[in-house]
């Protein structure tokens, strides 16, 4: 799971979401008000998080542009992708909409 950061309203939005990386760019479907919110301003980050037993291994924060993808087969095609890599059922979340995620920079530290 990664944490999606957006703005609203010249704040900060940070909501948990599936998402899945490929070829420089992130996939993420969703849909309410981080859709809402990447449609305003497409400026985006991205935070990950590896665990063992509860203590961090490594993270990684990407910050980048976001594109909303209205395209119903490569949503469903994301949606398909994101579901297989958690185990979802691939129907699952199918109001969700396709969001891709040009990486601009990323940090990362190992613990």
């Amino acid at each position: 799971m990664a944490h999606f950061g957006t703005c609203v309203d010249g704040r900060p939005h940070v909501a948990p979401v599936w998402y899945r990386y490929d070829d420089d760019a992130v996939e993420v479907v969703t849909t309410g008000r981080k859709l809402a919110n990447v449609r305003e301003n497409p400026q985006v980050s991205l935070s990950i998080q590896a665990d063992e037993a509860g203590r961090a291994k490594w993270m990684v924060t990407l910050l980048g542009t976001a594109t909303v993808v209205d395209d119903d087969g490569e949503t469903a095609a994301a949606r398909r992708r994101i579901n297989e890599k958690y185990d979802a059922s691939p129907e699952a979340y199918a109001e969700n909409t396709l969001v891709r995620i040009d990486i601009g920079s990323a940090t990362y530290q190992r613990y």
